[in-house]
């Protein structure tokens, strides 16, 4: 055995590190980082809130909930129709980037907003399917963000039809369809 074959081994782990495989622990250090990130953001704002730390599918989820309901300051950090959330989200993923040198993928949920949307985009689905499916006729939806698309797509494709996003920046949307024949 030559030094060359021993060396592509690591460099084969480096390889697959570098593609984006996820690496045993880093998740949670991914989970460790943001949870830091938003803890000193709620600290600057003095907003209570708890932070809860999930990884389920290869991306980790960070909760931020209240143990008083109807908390209005953590609702203010969720904003009008989720934009603020998304602007943390992203302002979270840059923080682990800095942190990690590590693109993140991971999801920001406030007040359980994205569950609470999510079931809303379950029934937009379903609603476009079912007249998707009465009329022949594609239909086409409001802009979302690309988290809440792929909510879509994977509902309209579990119910059978054909999903494409359409448009360009804030005006990108859905347009669901019968399969081709």
């Amino acid at each position: 055995m030559t030094p060359e074959h021993v060396d592509e081994p690591a460099v084969a782990v480096e390889d697959a590190v570098e593609a984006g495989r996820e690496r045993p622990g880093r998740l949670e250090e991914e989970g460790d980082v943001a949870a830091d990130y938003l803890e000193e953001l709620l600290d600057i704002a003095d907003i209570d809130g708890d932070i809860d730390i999930e990884v389920r599918n290869g991306r980790t989820y960070i909760s931020v909930v209240s143990e008083e309901e109807g908390d209005t300051a953590l609702q203010a950090l969720v904003g009008r129709d989720g934009e603020v959330l998304e602007a943390l989200q992203e302002l979270t993923r840059l923080s682990v980037l800095t942190a990690t040198e590590n693109r993140s993928r991971l999801v920001l949920d406030i007040t359980g907003y994205r569950v609470e949307r999510g079931e809303q985009l379950q029934s937009i689905a379903e609603d476009a399917a079912r007249r998707a499916k009465d009329s022949g006729e594609e239909i086409s939806l409001a802009p979302m963000s690309a988290y809440e698309r792929k909510i879509v797509h994977d509902a309209v494709a579990e119910l059978g039809l054909v999903s494409e996003s359409e448009g360009e920046g804030a005006s990108r949307h859905i347009v669901v369809s019968l399969p081709a024949s």
